[in-house]
């Protein structure tokens, strides 16, 4: 039996003005909108995946507290050390903004050309989600 709450306890104990994460599905294959909601786990993972291909700071439709600034990592010389440490504060600032996400677990991240592969696990109150994308 899990410690973790299920997705439906989760749900069914909420009060009217408390959030449960609900997002429009993304084909990744297709790279387009599917025209389907997904929720819970799912939902989550739609928003990490949007959040962490939104460059901060760059669109005036986003808050400042959405999106993460990695472009500053690219086309400069640094240490994997540095590299490590500042991108991963740098995602987990960025999606500890979502009121499911608890934290980030097991973060990787290395210069591919002009991209940075990051694999992460991201901790939510409705289960962990594993990440891996080319930002």
């Amino acid at each position: 039996m899990s410690l973790l709450p299920s997705f439906y306890d989760v749900k069914e104990n909420l009060t009217a003005n408390e959030y449960f994460p609900r997002e429009y599905e993304i084909d990744f294959t297709e790279n387009r909108l599917t025209g389907r909601i997904v929720e819970g786990l799912d939902a989550i993972r739609m928003w990490v995946w949007c959040c962490m291909h939104t460059e901060r700071f760059r669109y005036a439709l986003y808050s400042w507290q959405y999106g993460v600034s990695l472009e500053k990592y690219l086309g400069q010389t640094t240490t994997e050390e540095y590299l490590e440490a500042d991108s991963r504060a740098e995602i987990e600032e960025a999606l500890k903004i979502h009121p499911y996400i608890t934290g980030v677990d097991d973060f990787q991240v290395s210069k591919n050309g002009t991209k940075l592969k990051i694999k992460l696990t991201v901790k939510t109150k409705l289960g962990k989600i594993e990440v891996s994308e080319n930002v």
